[in-house]
C-alpha cells in the first residue's frame, strides 16, 4: 500500500489483515489511522483520536472518534469468507479425529505444537490464483488452500482452539481493564485511556454466546449450566470472570464480566505518578507495612482496591513470612517466602474449601502477615481474631466509609464484637469517582482507628490524609498529630520522641519523589530500590537524595 507511515506499512506488509482493512479504510476515503506501538497519555489528542496500534500479530486494535464523546473501538483480526468457513469445518473436524490418537499435552505450548503438526498433516498450499477447497474424503487427503486461505484458518483455528475465541483481541490488548457483554450485542469494555467504548466484537446470535460460555466455564473448571446459573472464577491468565447464564436470570440473555488480570502488578510509585495517592501517603503506608500495622482497603465495585493493596505490598519487609487467602488469585506479594491458598467451592460438600478455613490455616502456619483477597462474610470474624493473636492482617472490603465499614463487620453475617474493632489499625478509602469531566480512581481517605470509648459508645476514628476534589490534592491532616504514626509506629521504633516519626516520614516521602522524578515506575523496579533501602538505608539507593 502507498502513502502509509514506515512502521504501518512493514506492519501491513505481514498481516493481511491488516492491508485489507486500511484497503477499506482508503475506499471509503476515510483518514489512514496514525500507528502508535504503544499507549501512553501523553501521546493521546485531546480532541479527535485516530490511532492503531498492535497487541500481537495478526491483531491490532484501532480507536477513532471524539475523546470523551463518541470513540469506536475496532479489532482488526483476520476474518473467514464463507468458502473459508467451510474449509475450516473441514479442517476442524479432521484435527479433532486425529488428536485422538495424541498423547495428552498439558502446557499450551505442548497443544500448539501438536495442532502445528495437525494442520500442516492435513492441509496443501495451493498456488495464490486458485481458490482452495474441500475434499471430503479419506483423511490421508490433504485439504487445498491459498497462502491468504492458510493465514486466515490457521489464526481462527488457534484463536478458537488454543485462544479466548472472539475475546481474544480483547483480552490480548493491555490497555483494557473490564470486558461487559449483555446477551449478542456488541461487547463493551473499559479501556485505561478512554474510559468505557463499545467495541465491533459481537457474538452471532444467543446459541454461540451459550456455546462459548459452557466452552470457557468448562476449561476453568466451573461448568455453567441451567442448575447453576451463576459462576465466578478465574481465567488461565489470572483475569477474573462472572457469568451469568440462561435468559430466566439474565433478561437480556447470556452475560459476562471480565476484569482483566495484569500478571505485573502497578506500583505504588505509578500510582502516586497517577495521582491515586500521594506521595506522603504512600511514605505513611510504608512506615505502617514495615512496622506490621493492619490495614484494610475498602472502597465500591472497580475502586482499584486490589491495585492499590498490590502496589504497597512491596513495603512489607522482604524477610517477611507471607500468606494469602482468596477465592480468585490476585493478590501478587513480592516476598520470596509466600503461601498461596485460594477457595474451593465446587464438588461435594464435605470436600469444600472456604475462606473461612483458609484463614483458620493461616493462623497455624504463624506467618509475619496474613493477606485476604477480598473479605466477604464471616471469614472477616477470623481476621480479627488473627489480629488479635498478633498478626497483622492486610485486605480489601466492600465499603465506601470507615463508618460503614464497622457497621457492615460489627452486623450479620460477620458479628465482630464493636470493642475488637481496635484491632484494625488503617483504613484507606477509595472510590472510583467521575471528576472534571475524567474518570478517576482516587484514595479519598487514610482513616485510623483509635479503640472504643465507653462514654461516647462507638469506635473513635481520625482521618490523617482527606482527598479534596476541588484541587485534586491529598492533604496531611495527621501531621504531629496521628495516633498510628506516634503512640503505635514511632514506640515500635524505640524513639525516644514520638515527634521523629515525622522526619523518617518526610525521609521515605522523599524518596517516593525522587523515584518519581527519575521515572522509576517499574514494579520490579520500585521493588528492589525499597529492598535495598531496608537493607541499606539511604547507602543503598541508586540515586543521591
Amino acid at each position: 500500500m502507498k502513502g502509509l507511515e514506515p512502521e504501518l506499512a512493514k506492519a501491513a506488509n505481514r498481516n493481511p489483515n491488516l492491508s485489507n482493512y486500511l484497503q477499506g479504510l482508503q475506499k471509503k476515503k476515510l483518514p489512514v489511522p496514525t500507528f502508535v506501538p504503544s499507549l501512553s497519555k501523553d501521546r493521546i489528542p485531546d480532541s479527535e483520536v485516530n490511532i492503531i496500534y498492535p497487541v500481537g500479530d495478526p491483531i491490532f486494535i484501532h480507536i477513532s472518534g471524539t475523546k470523551g464523546q463518541d470513540i469506536k473501538y475496532t479489532a482488526v483480526e483476520p476474518s473467514l469468507t464463507h468458502k473459508e468457513k467451510e474449509i475450516y469445518e473441514e479442517l476442524k473436524e479432521r484435527i479433532f479425529i486425529k488428536a485422538g490418537y495424541e498423547e495428552i499435552e498439558d502446557s499450551r505450548e505442548g497443544l500448539e505444537k501438536v495442532l502445528d503438526r495437525l494442520i500442516k498433516e492435513s492441509i496443501s498450499i495451493t498456488d495464490s490464483k486458485k481458490e482452495g477447497g474441500i475434499f471430503k474424503g479419506p483423511l490421508k487427503k490433504k485439504i487445498e488452500m491459498t497462502e491468504e486461505q492458510f493465514f486466515n484458518i490457521e489464526y481462527m483455528m488457534k484463536r478458537n482452539i488454543l485462544g479466548s475465541g472472539e475475546l481474544e483481541p480483547l483480552l490480548r490488548d493491555p490497555y483494557v481493564e473490564d470486558i461487559h457483554a449483555i446477551g449478542v450485542g456488541n461487547i463493551s469494555l473499559i479501556h485505561k485511556l478512554f474510559d468505557t467504548v463499545e467495541t465491533n466484537v459481537h457474538f452471532e446470535s444467543e446459541e454461540e454466546l451459550d456455546f462459548f460460555l459452557k466452552n470457557m466455564s468448562e476449561r476453568i473448571g466451573r461448568p455453567v449450566s441451567m442448575s447453576r446459573p451463576i459462576v465466578d472464577a478465574a481465567l488461565p491468565d489470572g483475569s477474573r470472570v462472572n457469568i451469568i447464564y440462561g435468559d430466566d436470570v439474565s433478561i437480556k440473555g447470556p452475560s459476562f464480566t471480565i476484569r482483566k488480570f495484569s500478571s505485573t502488578p502497578i506500583s505504588i510509585v505509578q500510582l502516586v505518578k497517577w495521582n491515586t495517592l500521594s506521595a506522603e501517603m504512600a511514605a505513611y503506608l510504608w512506615l505502617a507495612l514495615e512496622n506490621g500495622m493492619s490495614i484494610f482497603v475498602c472502597g465500591e465495585t472497580a475502586s482499584g482496591k486490589t491495585t492499590t493493596l498490590n502496589g504497597m505490598l512491596p513495603f512489607i519487609l522482604h524477610t517477611a513470612k507471607v500468606f494469602t487467602a482468596e477465592d480468585t488469585p490476585e493478590v501478587l506479594p513480592p516476598q520470596k517466602i509466600w503461601q498461596r491458598l485460594i477457595t474451593r467451592e465446587t464438588g461435594p460438600v464435605d470436600s469444600r474449601v472456604e475462606m473461612f478455613d483458609l484463614l483458620k490455616a493461616a493462623l497455624r502456619s504463624r506467618p509475619n502477615y496474613i493477606i485476604v483477597g477480598e473479605i466477604r462474610g464471616k471469614e472477616g470474624a477470623v481476621a480479627f481474631q488473627a489480629m488479635q493473636t498478633g498478626h497483622p492482617c492486610i485486605a480489601t472490603f466492600h465499603a465506601s466509609s470507615i463508618k460503614k465499614m464497622i457497621q457492615r463487620f460489627t452486623g450479620d453475617p460477620i458479628n465482630v464484637p464493636v470493642t475488637f474493632m481496635d484491632n484494625l489499625n488503617i483504613v484507606l478509602i477509595q472510590q472510583a469517582v467521575y471528576n472534571k469531566g475524567r474518570f478517576l480512581r482516587r484514595a479519598t481517605s487514610i482513616g485510623e482507628i483509635q479503640g472504643y470509648s465507653d462514654e461516647l459508645g462507638g469506635v473513635l476514628t481520625r482521618d490523617v490524609f482527606r482527598w479534596n476534589p476541588v484541587t485534586d490534592e491529598h492533604r496531611f491532616r495527621g501531621r504531629n498529630n496521628s495516633y498510628i504514626l506516634e503512640e503505635k509506629i514511632a514506640r515500635t521504633m524505640g524513639l525516644s520522641d514520638v515527634r521523629e516519626i515525622y522526619d523518617i516520614l518526610d525521609l521515605r516521602t522523599k524518596i517516593i519523589n525522587a523515584m518519581i522524578e527519575r521515572n522509576i515506575v517499574d514494579y520490579w523496579d520500585v521493588v528492589k530500590t525499597i529492598d535495598r533501602f531496608q537493607k541499606f538505608g539511604v547507602d543503598g539507593l541508586p540515586f543521591a537524595l
